[in-house]
């Protein structure tokens, strides 16, 4: 199951999130969670799910069952902040979302009227 340990690993590094961080995420304590990144233990198949809900990838993924195609810089940024958005309160998320759309808004293409 090393291969299990090794993508645990790389997706919260993808993610840009700690190993504490996946693990209250997928309700585990980080003691068990640390037991599945060290390859030391393998998880129940309820427990894989949750993980992988987690972590925003798939079981198979997760497994090496799967080999998911190369992600673009755009939806390896959209995981980073859809999982930083995980971890923040509803009153900070608002905040944030209403600075995205500004930014967006400032940032939209001009369509040139002929």
């Amino acid at each position: 199951m090393e291969i299990f340990a090794i993508r645990l690993r790389a997706r919260a590094e993808e993610l840009g999130i700690a190993h504490a961080e996946a693990a209250r995420r997928a309700g585990l304590s980080e003691r068990r969670y640390s037991h599945y990144v060290n390859g030391i233990r393998e998880p129940d198949l309820a427990t894989l799910v949750r993980i992988a809900g987690a972590l925003r990838t798939t079981p198979d993924w997760l497994l090496g069952v799967a080999e998911p195609g190369q992600p673009s810089p755009r939806s390896v940024l959209l995981d980073r902040l859809n999982s930083a958005a995980d971890a923040l309160i509803d009153e900070i998320l608002e905040i944030v979302v209403v600075q995205s759309e500004a930014l967006a808004a400032k940032h939209r293409p001009r369509v040139l009227s002929e």
